[in-house]
């Protein structure tokens, strides 16, 4: 398997999401998929802990807030073509690394497809901050 990658903000992984509503009907495990990691704690701490985000590609409804990827901004790290949206209305804390990171189909083991690129990674950032500050949101610490 290819090296672990340093866990930067805006950085996408292919992690096992765990939905907001699957944790609260009692599941501890999720789908596996894309996730922007928006912070990381100190290097040093022990354990690190990460917040992610799930990609997914429908449309953010109801209360579900989200942020379409840009075309070009899937193909530039190796999404599919599919519309797809970073939710910023729920997150997961985790350890990183977890038992949740697995390796991007057909990369041959390679576990992040890439960077968010900085525009479009401020606004989701700023964003998902407003609304923890606002109270509107929880984790899934996992």
């Amino acid at each position: 398997m290819a090296s672990l990658p340093e866990p930067r903000p805006g950085l996408v992984v292919r992690n096992d999401y765990l939905w907001s509503r699957e944790a609260l009907a009692g599941r501890d495990q999720g789908k596996d998929r894309p996730a922007c990691l928006v912070a990381a704690s100190d290097s040093l701490a022990n354990p690190r802990y990460v917040v992610l985000l799930p990609i997914t590609h429908t449309p953010p409804s109801g209360e579900t807030v989200g942020i379409e990827i840009p075309p070009k901004v899937k193909q530039a790290i190796g999404l599919d073509d599919e519309p797809s949206w970073v939710i910023i209305s729920e997150y997961n804390i985790d350890e990183w690394p977890n038992d949740g990171l697995s390796p991007v189909p057909g990369s041959g083991g390679i576990l992040a497809y890439g960077f968010i690129p900085p525009g479009l990674f401020a606004t989701i950032k700023a964003r998902f901050l407003d609304l923890a500050k606002a109270k509107k949101i929880e984790p899934v610490r996992r």
